[in-house]
């Protein structure tokens, strides 16, 4: 423990890769192997399950630290982080130096879910009065799940394969998919080989840039492959030895949401791993993207969703074809031996589509095609260069995605909460507003978008016109104008504005407007 408290010092303290890089491989190369997987899945996000309320941790800090509850809160406000609000709190001095490995003081937590509040109390304040207080900030982020290392999943991966002396790519492979720590070893990790966890396996997904500039760069445009983006959930199609298996981008399992999905496993005549979009797609239209986050949100998924909402998969690649990995071929070999695996699926079902190759001869002609993508329920083009290899993580060169311009609108600030970490002192989440019948009707919050100066002159307006507090959260004069943008806009009965909006962030701070000249919520409904 005390060897990765650490390891976050030193990569709190940087922002140079390769000082983090040599930090995460020097701990890697002195941790014991527990502590290596248990490290590397707490930087992929593979977090315990939270074993103790965040409202008890809450009630035992205040009365450890001799504080009436109301003090506490108003320090967690102010202060904006849970574990550093304790943390600061519990310590008036600093305590014996950490100790103890990193594993242990995990499994003492996850041993926490069958315990009694008593016993959880018991253990929490043990902590508190052995740990100093870096080691108290650590244990309290492991215990309220809330754990980031400020460090990439690949850099991570980067630094262990070092010492490993295995490929990064190769490394990233072994260690896709479910697993948890605390039922399995790095050693068992990097010899399955065989059986369950080998069958269901993914690939590391190859993901691709925001193209920075016009596509005429590329050069000839008869070297590039174009298709639509699409906006459901990217994953992986596996089948293998009799088995089905569906991985998002963000390694969860998800075969039980999509049963019909699932059931195509007797169409296929080989095994194959496919790369490719989830939609819900109903008479041949792309659905919104809210239809498919219900999927996603349901324990169980009912007949009538599978009736109203019927997914589909669009594959667009394949890199695994009997049993063996085709990554290395080109991207038009693939697809070649792709169209002929859906070829074989399809005539029996329409849940599975082979993405729609868009013919363009010039570049200025696809750009006119761009425009028509959200008539097809599209965010704009994917560009792929036909000769390219099927990569691990974000490379620059062979894939882009080519968006289209956000919608925007103008919007009144009405109100405003303070942010967390670095900006926990400041109001940096806001609330806006649109009118609707000679009234401010609310429709979105946005927190980034703002330069660093600008934030300072909100967070001074927001606190020099405040009209009612609640809590963290002030309701201000309806003054200031900004100009919002979003990827998509669609009808919603859980807001009371009627309408949702996808990835709302401020584009710019409309000072040249003033407040009763921002948009309409029928002008933001005429972008349905």
């Amino acid at each position: 423990m005390t060897d990765f408290v650490r390891l976050f010092e030193q990569l709190d303290q940087t922002n140079s890769t390769n000082e983090k890089l040599d930090a995460l491989e020097a701990y890697f190369r002195a941790a014991c192997d527990t502590d290596r997987l248990w490290a590397y899945a707490l930087m992929a996000g593979k977090m315990p399950k939270r074993t103790v309320k965040t409202s008890l941790l809450r009630i035992w800090a205040a009365e450890f630290s001799g504080i009436p509850n109301w003090l506490f809160e108003e320090s967690y406000h102010t202060v904006g982080d849970l574990a550093e609000t304790i943390s600061l709190l519990v310590h008036a001095k600093e305590a014996a130096k950490t100790t103890g490995k990193l594993h242990v003081w995990i499994e003492g937590i996850i041993a926490l879910s069958v315990c009694d509040e008593a016993e959880k109390k018991q253990h929490v304040l043990s902590a508190w009065n052995s740990l100093d207080r870096n080691g108290c900030f650590i244990f309290n982020k492991l215990i309220t799940g809330g754990f980031r290392m400020g460090v990439s999943q690949k850099l991570a991966e980067k630094a262990l394969a070092r010492i490993l002396e295995i490929a990064p790519d190769e490394l990233a492979h072994l260690l896709m998919g479910k697993w948890n720590p605390a039922e399995t070893s790095l050693q068992l990790i990097l010899q399955q080989n065989e059986g369950t966890v080998q069958r269901s396996r993914p690939y590391p997904f190859c993901l691709a840039h925001a193209l920075p500039s016009e596509p005429d760069e590329l050069g000839n445009p008869n070297d590039w492959f174009a298709e639509w983006k699409w906006d459901g959930i990217r994953a992986q199609l596996i089948v293998r030895e009799g088995n089905c298996y569906i991985w998002s981008r963000g390694e969860e399992l998800i075969t039980d949401k999509f049963p019909e999905i699932a059931a195509l496993l007797p169409n296929f005549t080989t095994d194959c791993v496919l790369d490719g979009e989830l939609v819900i797609r109903k008479d041949q239209q792309i659905r919104p993207f809210q239809e498919l986050q219900t999927r996603i949100g349901r324990k169980n998924i009912s007949k009538k969703m599978l009736v109203d909402s019927p997914a589909a998969f669009i594959a667009y690649d394949l890199f695994e074809l009997a049993g063996k990995d085709i990554r290395h071929m080109p991207l038009a070999m693939r697809r070649i031996e792709l169209a002929q695996l859906i070829e074989q699926v399809r005539p029996t079902s329409v849940c599975i589509v082979l993405s729609e190759l868009i013919a363009f001869n010039h570049w200025e002609e696809l750009k006119v095609i761009r425009q028509d993508a959200r008539a097809v329920q599209s965010e704009g083009l994917m560009l792929k260069r036909k000769d390219s290899t099927y990569q691990v993580g974000r490379k620059r060169g062979d894939w882009w995605k080519w968006k289209l311009d956000p919608f925007t609108i103008d919007a009144v600030l009405i109100y405003a909460m303070q942010g967390h970490g670095r900006r926990a002192n400041l109001y940096t989440d806001y609330t806006f507003a649109v009118w609707q019948d000679g009234r401010l009707q609310p429709f979105a919050k946005a927190y980034s978008g703002l330069t660093d100066e600008e934030i300072l002159a909100v967070d001074k307006f927001v606190k020099s016109n405040t009209l009612e507090k609640f809590g963290p959260v002030r309701s201000v004069k309806p003054e200031l104008v900004f100009e919002l943008a979003f990827e998509g806009i669609q009808q919603s009965t859980r807001h009371k504005s009627g309408i949702a909006v996808r990835f709302p962030r401020i584009s710019r701070w409309r000072k040249d407007k003033k407040a009763e000249e921002a948009d309409t919520l029928e002008a933001l409904k005429r972008l349905l």
